[in-house]
């Protein structure tokens, strides 16, 4: 009985110890100031984007972070299409979708949209972070539709935005998960430029939440 209660705790040992050590693998997607202007440049209005404090702030010791500076006037269906094919040969090196998160901010979160609903995968996660407004662009397509774990960050001085949950595409969706969130930070559409904790804290529970 003894020799049986040890194996059963040595396997659950084992078990928890290599759950803790499967890596989250994040796309990084960014908002669409940066397709055009050097890292270095200054928004009008928002300042300098701050990607590179975000891509550290997102790593963590068993966090892989993937994402480039997209070329000017990237066309975000295309740039979706590429992102799948990343994530799907992720899944050819036994990579699990539970594994995989995309965070977009601005473009980066309608190109993430663009993922969710081109990949049809409901064990996927999404950050979609102030990228929901008033007849945007992708309530105009007939019939699109989210899938995945979805955690939408808004911020209430963003002018123009609206919740996740009152576009005509979440109505149209049925979600393996969703959380909405609206900040107040008072800095409108440039809260995304910066490397909030505000925002990035959730978003990092988002990803490495049991959902």
């Amino acid at each position: 009985m003894k020799t049986a209660i040890a194996i059963l705790f040595a396997f659950l040992l084992t078990s928890n110890f290599l759950k803790a050590q499967q890596k989250q693998y994040i796309f990084f997607l960014h908002n669409k100031f940066l397709e055009g202007h050097s890292l270095t440049e200054k928004h009008p209005q928002y300042g300098i984007a701050e990607y590179t404090p975000i891509l550290n702030k997102l790593k963590s010791k068993n966090t892989v972070v993937i994402s480039e500076k997209r070329a000017d006037q990237t066309d975000p269906e295309v740039y979706a299409r590429k992102v799948i094919a990343q994530i799907d040969s992720l899944h050819g090196k036994g990579v699990s979708s539970r594994n995989i998160s995309i965070v977009g901010t601005s473009q980066g979160g309608y190109i993430a949209q663009y993922v969710s609903y081109y990949a049809k995968n409901p064990d996927l996660k999404f950050v979609i972070i102030g990228s929901s407004f008033k007849d945007d662009s992708l309530n105009k397509i007939a019939g699109f539709k989210l899938y995945g774990k979805i955690l939408s960050i808004t911020e209430k001085s963003d002018e123009g935005h609206v919740p996740l949950s009152s576009e005509k595409r979440y109505q149209n969706s049925k979600l393996a998960a969703f959380k909405e969130i609206e900040l107040n930070t008072g800095m409108k559409h440039g809260f995304l430029f910066k490397a909030l904790d505000v925002w990035l804290d959730p978003t990092k529970e988002w990803i490495y939440k049991n959902l």
